[in-house]
């Protein structure tokens, strides 16, 4: 990239800087090195940082660099799990950091939603309004662009749309894909992917149409391993690999000998790793986190979590029962994220409890407080304001859309 000084650079302040100024390739391979959020502030150094910085070319190299990197700086909130109209709130994980602030979403008339997040974009939906198709989104949430997904192609008003995925690596491409299963319009126990592409910008219909497990869940998909996951109450799993366009079954989900009713489940991925647990029962402090091997050859136990000094330091996630039976009360707290680390020592957990969000190692069994709610977020979990499906990770990216 070749660009010429202008007036409006600073002055240098010793021939090293001068002859950094001077050289854009030089300036180029330097700003590559820095995180995005210090880039999108050097824009406004000079004409020349704000021409670096801005080029797609610099941002696809940035992503790329940086795709190894994947662990996420925080975590988005949805703030009012309860209404139509979702907000959403930035948590970093650096506790020295100061409490997130709201971020500026896609403006969208009835409402926009998370659905996904992938390797520091976010797929997003806009709230079902009567007599309208659904938009679909593409986020930035660090260079605060998006994109509008164009409407499927030739379909007809009877089709029916199950889920949408993204699917994004920038370690292999700069381009990324949606995947949407809908129904077909021949029958109704039938479903069809088709494929969107952020390179041509258009959708086409990806293999035959087929049959999945009555209670298969296609929002909420993971992508991990270059393909999109899913899986069903009834422990039922597919994947689709975006690029063989092939669709798959994973080993069934490992059942759970805990007794009780399954009140919570989490299926994510975190660092190139994909990982599933269940907690049953209303009192359960342990359980076990699966890990599946890459090959898909088999779900294996990565960490057994114990949650008893947590309850024994926050007396709070004891609640009980209104109407109490033979069971007095309940352990209340859901886990939000998992964050994997490479040597796995500084693992964590982010869990939620009633008024806070603490951070939990998984290797040392320690723990420390992130985040003490506001008061004035509504509840929409009981004695808890978030849920699971409320969380997501964020990853710091200067990745175009």
């Amino acid at each position: 990239m070749k660009y010429q000084q202008n007036s409006g650079a600073p002055s240098p302040s010793s021939p090293a800087a001068e002859f950094i100024s001077g050289n854009a390739d030089l300036l180029e391979e330097i700003l590559l090195r820095l995180p995005p959020k210090s880039l999108i502030k050097f824009k406004c150094v000079s004409k020349l940082w704000l021409f670096t910085v801005s080029s797609p070319q610099f941002c696809h190299r940035h992503a790329r660099l940086h795709s190894s990197r994947r662990r996420p700086s925080g975590v988005l909130l949805r703030t009012n799990p309860n209404s139509i109209h979702s907000q959403y709130q930035f948590l970093p994980l650096d506790t020295d950091s100061p409490s997130g602030s709201s971020l500026n979403y896609v403006p969208h008339p009835a409402g926009i939603k998370v659905l996904q997040s992938c390797n520091g974009l976010l797929l997003c939906c806009g709230v079902k309004e009567i007599g309208h198709s659904r938009n679909y989104y593409v986020f930035n949430p660090t260079t605060n662009q998006h994109t509008l997904i164009p409407q499927l192609g030739n379909v007809s008003r009877s089709i029916t749309v199950f889920g949408a995925g993204l699917a994004f690596d920038p370690s292999r491409s700069p381009h990324y894909k949606v995947v949407c299963v809908r129904s077909t319009e021949t029958s109704v126990y039938h479903y069809q992917i088709e494929l969107y592409s952020s390179e041509d910008r258009t959708w086409r219909l990806s293999g035959h149409p087929f049959v999945a497990p009555f209670d298969m869940v296609f929002d909420n998909g993971v992508f991990w391993n270059r393909a999109v996951h899913w899986i069903s109450p009834s422990r039922s799993s597919l994947y689709f690999d975006v690029d063989k366009e092939q669709l798959r079954a994973m080993p069934r989900i490992p059942i759970s000998r805990n007794c009780g009713t399954r009140r919570f489940r989490y299926f994510g991925q975190s660092n190139g790793n994909l990982h599933f647990f269940e907690i049953y029962g209303s009192q359960t402090t342990r359980f076990k986190v699966f890990e599946m091997e890459r090959d898909y050859s088999q779900w294996f136990m990565k960490y057994e979590v114990e949650l008893d000094s947590i309850v024994k330091e926050f007396p709070e996630i004891v609640q009980h029962y209104v109407d109490p039976g033979e069971m007095k009360y309940y352990y209340a707290f859901v886990m939000l994220l998992l964050v994997r680390e490479g040597d796995d020592k500084d693992s964590s957990m982010l869990i939620h409890v009633p008024g806070k969000i603490l951070s939990h190692n998984v290797a040392d069994k320690s723990f420390k407080k992130l985040y003490e709610i506001p008061t004035n977020h509504n509840k929409g979990h009981g004695s808890l304001q978030y849920g699971w499906l409320d969380a997501y990770e964020f990853i710091e990216s200067l990745a175009p859309i």
